[in-house]
C-alpha cells in the first residue's frame, strides 16, 4: 500500500495518535487509520499485544480500509496527529555499528596520528572492523524511555550547547520477551520496526572534569525529546531489516544516505547480544546504530528553525522541527 508520501508501504501498520488530551492506538492501512479497542486488538495494551502478536487478526481488520466508503471508524490519516508508536520500558542503543562509517573514523585518526597513507589507514581499519565483526561483540548503552516522543513534538534545543547533532537509526521493536536468546532464534523475538533519531549533544559526550570516566551518555543523549520515534510500527513480516535504505535530509539537503546492509553487527546479533545481560521486554526498542553523515561530519549542527526529514525504506518518514528551548537555564 501507499498511504501518504510519509507513510509506510506495508499492507498495514500500527500507530498512536492524539485524541484530545489522550493518545489512542490505531491501525493504519492505505491512507486511513482507525482506532483499535482492546477487544479488536485481542490484548489489553499495545505491549501486551506485542508479547504475542496476532498480525492475522489485524490484517483482517485492515481489509475494510480499501472499500470505497470504509466503515468501522476509518479516518483519513492526514486528519490525525500521530505520535510515537511505541511505549518502551527499556531503550537500548548501539554504538559504532556501520562498517564504512567506523572505517572512515578510524582511518582519519590513523592518518592524522601515524605515518600511514590514507589508503593504508583505510585498509588497516577495514581489517580491524572485519575482525571485530567476526570475533567481537556489539557495543550497547541505554537511553531513557522518557525521551521517546513523536515527531508531533518539536525538538527543543537546550541552550547549554550549540552542537546538538542528529543520528538517524533503524529501531527494532521487541515482541516476545528475549532473554539470552541465540542469534538463530533472535528474529522470533522481533515484533516490528520503526524510525528513531538519536539526538546527541557532542560536547557532552566526553567528561572534561575527569577524562578517565570516559563517555557521559546520560547528559549527551537524554534531554527531553531527544529520541523522536516513529510515526509507524511496521510488522516484521513486511520488513527485510538486513537491507533498508536510511536517509536523513536537513532542510531538504541530504546528510545521511546509507543501507542497513552495512551494519557491522546485524539485527540477530544485536538482539542476541543485548539479551544476554537483561531480558528485552515486549515494546522495548533497540537502536541499531547510525551511518555516516551526522552534523559532526559536516561541521553543521542543529539550529532553531531546522527541519529534519528521516526516511527508512518501507517505514515511512518522520519530520522533526527544531526550536530553541523555551525553558531558561538556571
Amino acid at each position: 500500500m501507499t498511504t501518504t508520501s510519509h507513510g509506510p508501504t506495508a499492507p498495514f501498520a500500527l500507530a498512536r495518535y492524539r485524541q484530545g488530551e489522550s493518545v489512542r492506538l490505531g491501525l493504519v492501512a492505505h491512507d486511513r487509520i482507525r482506532p483499535l479497542t482492546p477487544e479488536q486488538l485481542g490484548a489489553a495494551s499495545l505491549n501486551d499485544f506485542l508479547a504475542a502478536p496476532d498480525w492475522d487478526r489485524l490484517a483482517a481488520l485492515a481489509e475494510s480500509a480499501s472499500s470505497p466508503e470504509p466503515v468501522d471508524g476509518w479516518m483519513p490519516l492526514a486528519d490525525v496527529t500521530l505520535t510515537a508508536p511505541v511505549e518502551p520500558r527499556q531503550v537500548l542503543q548501539t554504538g559504532a555499528n556501520y562498517r564504512q562509517h567506523v572505517i572512515e573514523l578510524v582511518a582519519a585518526g590513523l592518518t592524522n596520528n601515524s605515518d600511514r597513507t590514507p589508503d593504508e589507514a583505510r585498509e588497516f581499519a577495514a581489517k580491524m572492523m572485519d575482525d571485530r565483526a567476526a570475533n567481537g561483540e556489539p557495543y550497547f548503552f541505554i537511553g531513557l524511555p522518557a525521551c521517546v516522543v513523536g515527531d508531533d513534538v518539536p525538538l527543543a534545543l537546550p541552550a547549554y550547547s550549540d552542537v546538538h547533532d542528529w543520528e538517524l537509526e533503524l529501531a527494532v521493536v521487541i515482541g516476545r520477551e528475549a532473554f539470552r536468546v541465540s542469534r538463530e532464534d533472535a528474529l522470533d523475538h522481533v515484533a516490528g520496526y520503526t524510525i528513531a533519531n538519536d539526538i546527541t549533544t557532542r560536547d557532552l559526550v566526553f567528561r572534561k572534569d575527569m577524562k578517565e570516566i570516559g563517555t557521559d551518555w546520560y547528559r549527551a543523549k537524554n534531554a527531553p525529546g531527544f529520541l523522536p520515534t516513529g510515526p509507524f510500527l511496521v510488522p516484521a513480516r513486511f520488513v527485510d531489516g538486513a537491507d533498508l535504505d536510511v536517509r536523513l535530509e536537513l532542510n531538504g539537503e541530504v546528510m545521511q544516505d546509507a543501507s542497513t546492509s552495512d551494519l557491522l553487527f546485524d539485527i540477530p546479533a544485536l538482539v542476541s547480544g543485548a539479551s544476554q545481560t537483561m531480558p528485552l521486554l515486549p515494546g522495548d526498542i533497540l537502536l541499531t546504530g547510525s551511518p555516516a553523515g551526522n552534523g559532526q561530519h559536516w561541521k553543521r549542527f542543529l539550529r532553531d528553525g531546522d527541519v529534519m526529514t528521516g526516511t527508512i525504506q518501507g517505514l515511512g518518514a518522520q519530520v522533526v522541527r527544531c526550536i530553541a528551548d523555551p525553558v531558561p537555564l538556571l
